[in-house]
């Protein structure tokens, strides 16, 4: 494997550039000297074993945790000053459950903070966020408490929410880990439409399955290596995993089923 000091992308300033980020807790290194350049418009995939800092990566990248070294800037900007600018699907939601919200008014939540939604109407909203539901096969849940979603279908709407924001930069924690087979390869296909009109940036474990989607995949182990997708082997993913690695590929998705209970 080679370690990757990035040289950063020639053109353009990248939609996210993580400079020599380096960030402990209580003590213990979780990013050493992370070096990423993603130019816009890029799918970038981020694999690597539990606890190898990938979370915590993404919150760098939103802003959420500052780092000990370094600098995150998006879009050109700093990090801080673009949140508005990057749409947010968490691996896990925390909400109260007997919150009194329907899909729907989850949806639109996303719609609260960016500037540039604020002259949108009460019914473009409605529209724009109806779209997005629709674009995950959860249109029927729109009506529905969320608190009584199953996981998958709360996974879901958590992504309908991000996609509604129409922002230019998507990061999004394992978003498929709560779903079957067939809609998880739905979600890939949905998201490799966004680009190159959106940035995107995956943390996913299917490495096989994203491998055939991405355009590069970074794998990080507290240290970061990025491949392009077809320079990617095996011997490298036994380095950043610290044991063999198969590439476990899932064919023959129909398309995402209804939320009616299948693709829990």
């Amino acid at each position: 494997m080679t370690a990757l000091i990035d040289p950063g992308v020639t053109g353009p300033a990248p939609a996210i550039d993580v400079c020599d980020v380096w960030l402990s807790f209580d003590g213990s290194p979780v990013l050493c000297g992370i070096n990423l350049a993603v130019r816009s418009g890029e799918f970038v995939g981020v694999i690597g074993p539990n606890g190898a800092g990938k979370t915590v990566l993404l919150k760098v990248m939103l802003g959420l945790l500052r780092p000990d070294r370094g600098s995150v800037r998006v879009l050109g900007h700093p990090v801080r000053s673009a949140r508005g600018q990057v749409a947010y699907v968490p691996q896990h939601a925390s909400f109260d459950r007997k919150f009194p919200a329907r899909v729907l008014d989850v949806v639109l939540m996303g719609l609260l903070g960016p500037k540039r939604l604020e002259r949108l109407s009460g019914a473009d909203r409605r529209r724009r966020a109806m779209s997005a539901l629709e674009s995950v096969r959860a249109d029927d849940l729109a009506g529905r408490p969320v608190g009584e979603l199953s996981g998958g279908q709360l996974q879901r709407v958590l992504l309908a929410r991000a996609l509604a924001m129409d922002s230019p930069v998507v990061l999004l924690d394992e978003p498929t880990s709560s779903l079957d087979a067939r809609m998880a390869g739905a979600v890939y296909d949905l998201l490799g439409d966004l680009v190159p009109q959106r940035t995107v940036v995956l943390v996913a474990h299917d490495v096989g399955v994203i491998s055939r989607r991405v355009d590069r995949v970074a794998c990080l182990n507290r240290r970061l290596f990025v491949h392009d997708t077809d320079e990617l082997g095996a011997k490298d993913l036994a380095e950043v995993y610290g044991h063999p690695v198969e590439f476990v590929v899932h064919e023959g998705h129909a398309g995402p089923p209804r939320a009616d209970g299948s693709g829990r």
